[in-house]
């Protein structure tokens, strides 16, 4: 985790937007600024969740703390949230005692395996690539355990096809050498496979928003690119400047082409009643591509930009092109 979220908070103060959010944004509209969509983001994950006054939220993987400051904020929940970034967690407790938070958001700097409580809530925004393919099912079921009878979990996730998985389980690349190291990208079959073996979790919902992360992508390759001279004084050399041009764009390559996607799914323990908002509700446009998997909603996040393509109406899994 510290080999890439510790590369310093002047690198992505520069590269990302005010929200310091560092996952899949959501333009559902034209025109939108990123800070913009990464708050339409934000929002349509608490009302997936359908956050209430009260709840109680535990949230694996800090960020800058962006989601935490949003929902408690906007939703008045009191939010748990955990990092093992050094600099995320500084960066975080700044800015929760910023906002005059911090009587309803809490910061650890605390690995997610040694979390107890009951919550009504869980939320895990891109974490879960960083929990290696080993521990995936230790991690469900850790938040299984984390949530309350009638809790409800949503977790945003960058997958592989299931047809990939397990090359990449077993191969090093650029990504997991370089960029993140010791990462894995799950499979869509592997989560549900997992979520089966080790929780009473159910899946009641998943959204396909991948057409979105390229141009999240775009737009911090853009304020990188922007900031090339100024990161350079503060030690960003030419040899990081290539090979972190050549991260976001092979990213964005893959989005745009995908060999990986990016989902978000709502989960619900036996006793949950409370079932998330529909994405024709979130995003109301026209034409939005609706089929089941393993009995759950999916829908493909809209609009899409011209070309590309919408989640298939044949009743398969939107999984990506076999990579």
């Amino acid at each position: 985790i510290a080999a890439h979220y510790d590369l310093g908070n002047e690198l992505f103060s520069r590269m990302l937007d005010r929200t310091m959010s560092y996952s899949c944004a959501v333009f559902e509209r034209d025109g939108m600024t990123l800070e913009e969509a990464q708050l339409a983001k934000l929002e349509r994950v608490c009302e997936k969740l359908d956050l209430r006054a009260g709840d109680r939220v535990i949230e694996i993987g800090t960020g800058w703390g962006g989601f935490a400051i949003h929902a408690a904020a906007t939703r008045r929940c009191h939010v748990t949230t955990t990092t093992i970034s050094r600099e995320q967690y500084e960066y975080a407790v700044a800015e929760v005692r910023r906002t005059g938070l911090s009587d309803r958001v809490t910061v650890l700097m605390e690995d997610y395996r040694q979390l107890c409580g009951s919550y009504d809530k869980l939320v895990s925004i891109e974490m879960i690539e960083a929990v290696g393919w080993q521990q995936i099912g230790d991690f469900f079921a850790k938040c299984s355990r984390l949530l309350a009878p009638h809790g409800t979990m949503l977790l945003q996730a960058i997958t592989i096809d299931d047809r990939a998985y397990e090359v990449e389980k077993a191969s090093s690349s650029f990504m997991n050498t370089y960029i993140f190291p010791g990462g894995c990208l799950p499979s869509l079959e592997a989560i549900a496979r997992n979520i089966a073996r080790r929780t009473d979790l159910q899946l009641v919902q998943l959204e396909d928003i991948t057409a979105h992360y390229v141009e999240t992508l775009r737009r911090w390759r853009d304020n990188f690119t922007a900031s090339i001279s100024e990161l350079e004084t503060r030690g960003y050399d030419e040899r990081f400047r290539r090979l972190w041009t050549l991260y976001l764009a092979y990213c964005e390559a893959g989005f745009a082409e995908r060999r990986i996607c990016d989902v978000q799914l709502v989960l619900a323990k036996p006793r949950s009643r409370r079932f998330p908002r529909s994405s024709a509700t979130l995003a109301p446009e026209d034409g939005v591509a609706r089929l089941t998997w393993r009995g759950a909603e999916i829908a493909g996040a809209t609009p899409l930009r011209s070309g590309e393509r919408r989640i298939p109406r044949d009743g398969r899994s939107p999984g990506p092109s076999p990579a």
